[in-house]
C-alpha cells in the first residue's frame, strides 16, 4: 500500500495511507493539503489517526469533517483521550489495535509519553511484511521530541521501547527536523563516522529540496544520539543540550 508524505505548515508531514479509492491519513494539523491530496487524486477520507493533541496535529480536523462529501459520513477518529476535545470519537490506548479490513491495515496501539502524558504510536505489518512505525513527535530521524508536558523518564522508556523494534521497522515521524537534529549530534559527537556521512547525505538531499523520512529503525540505532543514553540522566542531560542548541 502506497504511503504518500503530505507537507503541511512549514515542517509538519501528514501521512497518508492509500489504496486505490481511499485515504487514512496521520496526524492532519492542517486540513487544506489533505483537501488538495484528496482531489487531486479521486480519494475518499475513510478516516484519521492521532497521536497527541497538539495543535499542528489536531487542526484540520475539524474542516476534513466539514468537506461536502465526508460531511454525513461517519469517520472514524482513533487517538487518545485528551483528544476527544479536538475531533476524536474513537479512543484508543495501549494494547488497543486500529483495523480497517476494507485496506487491510491493522496496527496495534503503544503509549509512549514524554512528549506529552496523552502521546500514543501507532505500529504494524504492511502486506509485504514490512513493520511501519507512525510515532508522532516520539521519535525523530536523529532525534525525539521536546519534552511538552510528559518527562525524561517518561520519553527516554519510550524511546528505548521503541529502539528493540525490528531493525527493519520503516519509522514516519511527523516532522522534517533531520537536518537541525544531525547537526546536533554532530557538534555532540563530532568524531562519529556514521554521523558525519548520514549529514553529509542529508545536506544534499535538503539543497536539492527532498524529504529525508521516512526512516528506518537501524538508521536510527546506529547515528541518533537519544537512543543511546544508557539511563534518564544522561538522557535528560542530551535533551536539554539539545534546547538549547543553535546550529552554527
Amino acid at each position: 500500500m502506497p504511503i504518500v508524505e503530505i507537507p503541511a505548515f512549514t515542517d509538519n508531514i501528514i501521512w497518508g495511507l492509500q489504496d486505490g479509492d481511499h485515504l487514512l491519513v496521520v496526524d492532519p494539523g492542517e486540513a487544506a493539503p489533505v483537501m488538495r491530496h484528496l482531489e487531486r487524486e479521486g480519494l475518499l477520507l475513510c478516516g484519521i489517526l492521532i497521536t497527541h493533541h497538539h495543535a499542528d496535529h489536531v487542526g484540520g480536523i475539524g474542516d476534513l469533517l466539514a468537506m461536502a462529501p465526508l460531511a454525513s459520513l461517519d469517520i472514524p477518529i482513533y487517538g487518545p483521550s485528551a483528544c476527544l476535545p479536538h475531533g476524536v470519537n474513537t479512543v484508543v490506548q495501549e494494547g488497543d489495535v486500529v483495523e480497517f479490513e476494507s485496506m487491510d491495515i491493522r496496527l496495534s496501539v503503544f503509549a509512549v509519553p514524554g512528549h506529552t502524558e496523552d502521546h500514543i504510536a501507532y505500529f504494524g505489518f504492511a502486506s509485504d511484511a514490512t513493520p511501519r512505525l507512525f510515532c508522532g513527535d516520539t521519535l525523530f530521524a536523529a532525534g525525539c521530541g521536546r519534552l511538552l508536558g510528559g518527562t525524561a523518564a517518561q520519553l527516554h522508556s519510550s524511546l528505548q521501547r521503541l529502539a528493540q523494534l525490528p531493525p527493519e521497522t520503516v519509522i514516519y515521524c511527523a516532522h522534517e527536523y533531520t537536518l537541525g537534529n544531525l547537526l546536533f549530534a554532530s557538534h555532540a559527537h563530532p568524531g562519529h563516522e556514521g554521523i558525519q556521512t548520514r549529514l553529509s547525505e542529508v545536506r544534499a538531499r535538503r539543497q536539492e529540496g527532498r524529504s529525508t523520512l521516512p526512516t528506518l529503525l537501524s538508521t536510527e540505532r546506529a547515528t541518533n544520539p537519544f537512543l543511546w543514553a544508557a539511563n534518564v540522566s544522561e538522557f535528560a542531560s542530551i535533551r536539554a543540550a539539545k534546547d538549547v542548541f543553535r546550529a552554527p
